[in-house]
């Protein structure tokens, strides 16, 4: 008879729990998948997770409900930010839980084969999953990015040559609806000629979208505020917090670095930002404004 201890068992069960907590949120947002591609997949990988449980089962010989809270809470996530996002985003929470499987190959060797095995399955089902909004991710970051650098610059030379909160939304508003219809066009011209599977109609709008809600955050301040130089401050934060957000969105459903291009992005914004209020200052003695 396997003598285990008992913070192993402990482990057992919060590993069971797991499980089937998984198993549940695969389960629900299979059912609301229009497509049937990504139906499938979501219930190969529930499939797994059951079978995972009921692994963990005959050890414990105990019944673990899931967490309620945990399966509402990534189901959400899934359906508000995405699929993939929501689904990456709970994998990588599981890291959290492998010292716990690690200390339970010690008693149980098959324990870590099977965990092994799940995780490379899951990762590449994942992988293949068609998501719309995954897709076209790349097309609304070119929107933020460029709606990022161009008006934290121009709302900052703004601020110095102009020296009214109303004028200077409204300049910043105009070149920014401006710059959003020629990105728009850029975008659509772009994918139409890499004749990839993206729609060109449907990048460039994703692109303009993008652009046209960051420039609407980003004037917000010189609208509501009367003191130019904290609409400008609270404006740089929008711009950091927005750069944080989509680093942080993209390094989740695509695998990449965050800290690098978090930290790449807000350099660009911010330097762009602060040689634009010195051009404002030099501008504003010049022509004595």
């Amino acid at each position: 008879m396997l003598r285990i201890p008992k913070k192993a068992r402990r482990d057992i069960l919060a590993a069971q729990r797991n499980e089937i907590t998984e198993y549940y949120v695969y389960r629900n947002l299979a059912k609301t998948m229009p497509s049937q591609h990504n139906k499938k997949i979501l219930e190969g990988i529930a499939d797994c997770e059951l079978g995972h449980y009921n692994f963990w089962r005959t050890i414990s010989k105990e019944e673990v409900a899931p967490n309620r809270f945990r399966i509402a809470k990534y189901v959400l996530i899934s359906k508000l930010l995405g699929l993939t996002f929501g689904l990456k985003l709970m994998e990588r929470g599981e890291q959290v839980a492998q010292a716990n499987y690690e200390n339970l190959a010690k008693y149980i060797p098959l324990a870590a084969k099977i965990e092994k095995e799940e995780d490379m399955h899951e990762q590449e089902l994942i992988g293949i999953l068609n998501e719309e909004r995954l897709e076209y991710v790349g097309s609304i970051v070119l929107g933020l990015n460029d709606a990022l650098v161009e008006l934290t610059g121009a709302l900052a030379g703004f601020t110095l040559a102009l020296q009214n909160g109303t004028l200077i939304a409204m300049a910043g508003l105009v070149t920014g609806i401006s710059a959003s219809l020629s990105m728009a066009a850029s975008e659509y011209l772009s994918t139409k000629s890499e004749k990839s599977s993206k729609q060109p109609g449907k990048a460039a709008l994703y692109t303009g979208i993008a652009y046209i809600a960051t420039v609407i955050i980003l004037i917000l301040p010189f609208l509501l505020l009367s003191n130019l130089y904290v609409a400008l401050a609270y404006t740089m934060s929008f711009a950091i917090l927005i750069i944080l957000f989509f680093t942080y969105y993209t390094s989740v459903a695509k695998d990449l670095s965050f800290r690098n291009r978090f930290l790449e992005m807000a350099a660009i914004s911010l330097g762009v930002a602060a040689l634009s209020f010195g051009v404002g200052y030099v501008v504003r003695i010049l022509f004595d404004i």
